[in-house]
């Protein structure tokens, strides 16, 4: 397993967990727990630390999106991996660098994690609230070229 996918992994684990336990359990212990148990290999989890601080950071916006996104979905009701993958996958598409991690990969990252922890459909769940976020961004990031071309 690369690296990076380890990582994310232990990542959607950690926030699982800490979900799991209603936000009430130290997330830090969580993240150093299962990187002791799952990565032991990983050289640099500083990977693992970015990713979780900046969804955690980041929650109350994704978590709107999310609802935004999946309207009949309330974000409490979306099974606890499902929800933490897509927040994850919503960080890294949304916040993360674009030359780290192209929005393509971020998608694929996440429907992977969501077939390997999740249930039969949460990979096309993932897939479609992903793509509808990705696509929007694409539509935003095209109005905003045409309006800056006509303003030159």
């Amino acid at each position: 397993m690369a690296s990076r996918h380890l990582s994310r992994s232990i990542v959607m684990q950690s926030l699982y967990e800490w979900d799991f336990f209603g936000k009430k359990k130290d997330l830090t212990k969580i993240v150093e727990k299962n990187i002791k148990e799952f990565g032991p290999g990983l050289d640099d989890p500083s990977f693992i630390w970015q990713l979780t601080t900046g969804v955690v950071q980041k929650i109350a916006q994704i978590d709107r999106i999310i609802a935004k996104a999946a309207p009949e979905w309330p974000v409490e009701q979306i099974n606890i991996i499902d929800r933490n993958v897509l927040r994850i996958g919503l960080y890294e598409l949304l916040y993360s660098k674009k030359d780290e991690v192209p929005p393509k990969v971020a998608i694929n990252e996440a429907i992977e994690l969501a077939k390997n922890f999740g249930g039969e459909s949460s990979g096309r769940f993932i897939n479609g609230v992903l793509g509808t976020v990705y696509k929007e961004i694409n539509s935003e990031n095209k109005e905003q070229k045409t309006e800056n071309n006509k303003n030159k």
